[in-house]
């Protein structure tokens, strides 16, 4: 028979598998497949739309973060009760939570499989065997019946000699971890919302309370306008004419009101609450504040500061273990199986010494010969998806630089924009207040008070919407960030 057994598989083939085994044995545990190292990060030295005093000014890392509620920089009581609120009752951020949770689990699953499987059994039987069976009719044609009670453990458990379970271990705990910034990931998301939201409103309350002033002071025009018609000092175009700037100052109105009701609409399913219930009232003569200074810090920082490439290094590493996995296969697995426990036809003598019943074994190995190369296949499956990880994660890193240099550029071209801004506001203040003056003494008709009033409210509306957009702007520099997010400690660590 043995023979046979070495025609079928060489005599080296045999000796060199013994060999291995007997020489891991031998060395102790170890860990089969490629051990983790973390990608690089960018090199770029520092962000293309920094201002150039922040670029020169040294930067100490600590120093170059937000604070964790990073919307506190604004410096606003009704936002901070928001966030609060978002991130204690949306829907999304419970699910995250409990996507988590799963993740969590399904680790304290796994890692019960480096510890022996332990378990008591108890058992009641009654049982009579045929009298007619070759064994019984041996026995002189006598049947077997009668209680059997038994009580005892059996124990199982896998030598983890090569790693195998180990590398299990390590992807679930990857992918726990991966879960942990993948719900911090979607807190940030949603705090960011909120902010843009908040100030969206506010932004639109503004403009509401621009309009207003604007609607009033064209309201008195037409008056005065159409007192001068009765009067016979001007004629009924102009009267027209005033009448159509205030029908268009009032239905600009209600254009805003649309807007901000959408707007409040979506705040409210953000915090968790009906949109059919208000959430905010309209703010009468909001004042939008300046925006605050956000830390950028350095690109190179980017890795520690987003949740999204925190959770892409963590699947990163869960599928460099699982390259450890498939290589285990390749391996021989060795478990270890006992029992041990009594066994007694009376329930009086089952505790006795004779009804004491055990086995220790079968130390079973269990070696891969032949597989028709599905091992092999295996493995190349598992280091092509790793492969795939390390270039999603070298995309989503380069994602993550453009993300921060576009709101970097965008803050700063507001800037810009919002300085010049205000020359054009206070260049058509002063041009309506010339035309109604003009108007008034008859040196000019009013078509140069429409052109005028025209102009300033374009001029007001698009400041105020200008200091929306670089509130709107802080919020996207420090969302790119990854606001004042740090990660948090392992789950668990894999020795």
């Amino acid at each position: 028979m043995f023979d046979s057994f070495t025609k079928m598989f060489p005599r080296r083939v045999l000796v060199l598998g013994v060999s291995a085994a007997f020489g891991v044995l031998a060395s102790g545990c170890s860990t089969i497949g490629p051990n983790f190292v973390a990608p690089k990060t960018l090199d770029t030295p520092r962000y293309r739309h920094v201002e150039a005093s922040a670029a020169a000014a040294p930067v100490v890392q600590d120093s170059a973060r937000l604070p964790a509620t990073w919307w506190t920089v604004f410096n606003d009581a009704t936002l901070n009760e928001l966030e609060q609120r978002a991130l204690r009752d949306n829907p999304g951020a419970k699910a995250a939570a409990q996507r988590l949770l799963q993740a969590q689990a399904q680790l304290g699953v796994l890692r019960a499989g480096q510890a022996p499987n332990v378990s008591v059994n108890a058992g009641l039987s009654n049982s009579r065997t045929s009298a007619e069976t070759s064994q019984a009719l041996a026995l002189g044609g006598r049947s077997i019946e009668g209680n059997n009670f038994s009580v005892g453990a059996a124990l199982s458990y896998e030598l983890d000699l090569w790693g195998r379970v180990r590398r299990v271990v390590e992807a679930a705990d990857a992918q726990a971890l991966a879960a942990q910034d993948d719900r911090d990931g979607v807190l940030l998301m949603l705090s960011g919302q909120v902010a843009q939201s908040y100030w969206q409103l506010r932004g639109l309350d503004a403009e509401q309370a621009i309009l207003r002033d604007a609607l009033a002071a064209r309201r008195e025009a037409q008056q005065l306008v159409e007192a001068r018609f009765d009067a016979g000092l001007t004629n009924e175009l102009d009267v027209s004419r005033a009448r159509v700037e205030r029908a268009n100052a009032e239905a600009d109105m209600h254009d805003v009101q649309r807007q901000r009701n959408l707007v409040e609409h979506a705040l409210a399913v953000l915090v968790g609450v009906s949109p059919s219930t208000p959430l905010l009232p309209a703010v009468a003569r909001p004042v939008l504040p300046l925006p605050p200074t956000i830390p950028v810090g350095l690109p190179a920082s980017l890795l520690s500061q987003r949740p999204d490439l925190a959770a892409s290094v963590a699947n990163l590493r869960a599928a460099n273990a699982q390259v450890g996995v498939a290589e285990g296969m390749f391996y021989p697995s060795l478990t270890l199986t006992s029992n041990f426990g009594y066994a007694s036809q009376s329930l009086r003598d089952l505790a006795g010494g004779s009804a004491r019943q055990f086995s220790v074994g079968p130390l079973a190995l269990s070696l891969p010969v032949f597989d028709g190369g599905r091992n092999k296949a295996n493995l190349a499956l598992y280091k092509a998806r790793y492969d795939e990880a390390l270039a999603n994660h070298e995309n989503r890193l380069l994602t993550a630089l453009r993300e921060v240099e576009d709101a970097l550029s965008d803050a700063q071209q507001r800037q810009q924009q919002g300085d010049v801004q205000a020359q054009a506001q206070q260049a058509s203040a002063r041009a309506l207040m010339v035309a109604q003056a003009r108007y008034e003494r008859g040196i000019s008709t009013y078509l140069d008070v429409t052109d005028a009033q025209r102009s300033a409210l374009g001029a007001d509306r698009a400041a105020a919407q200008l200091r929306t957009q670089r509130l709107l702007a802080s919020v996207a520099v420090a969302r790119a960030l990854g606001g004042g997010w740090s990660q948090a400690a392992p789950l668990a660590t894999v020795r």
